[in-house]
């Protein structure tokens, strides 16, 4: 899986929620070429699907696969959230155990 820093013309942008109801540090954001074509495809931003993700909205997953995620967050383990955008893409979007490092990406690209 290949992925790259998300940046705009005004340089690198560090992520955050305007709530205090973040679970848990991202770390350096980063995503996959395809992940980013869907998202500018969709219209949407990374940023709608990290403020989720760092509140554990499971987006697509079910009540499993969300207890999976509590668990993670209190054992120290990846984060992983599926979220299906407006014209029909899913993007993963998976925070590593550590928690140095976020990735947004497509199912087909891990």
């Amino acid at each position: 899986m290949k992925c790259q820093c998300l940046a705009s013309p005004q340089g690198v942008h560090t992520v955050t929620s305007n709530t205090d109801k973040s679970r848990f540090s991202l770390g350096q954001v980063v995503a996959t070429p395809g992940a980013i074509a869907a998202l500018e495809a969709s219209g949407q931003t990374a940023l709608e699907l990290l403020q989720r993700h760092v509140v554990l909205d499971p987006g697509e997953f079910d009540e499993e696969d969300q207890q999976s995620n509590e668990e993670a967050v209190a054992n120290g383990e990846r984060i992983l959230s599926s979220y299906l955008l407006r014209d029909g893409w899913k993007v993963w979007v998976i925070t590593e155990a550590d928690r140095s490092s976020a990735c947004l990406l497509l199912p087909e690209e891990y």
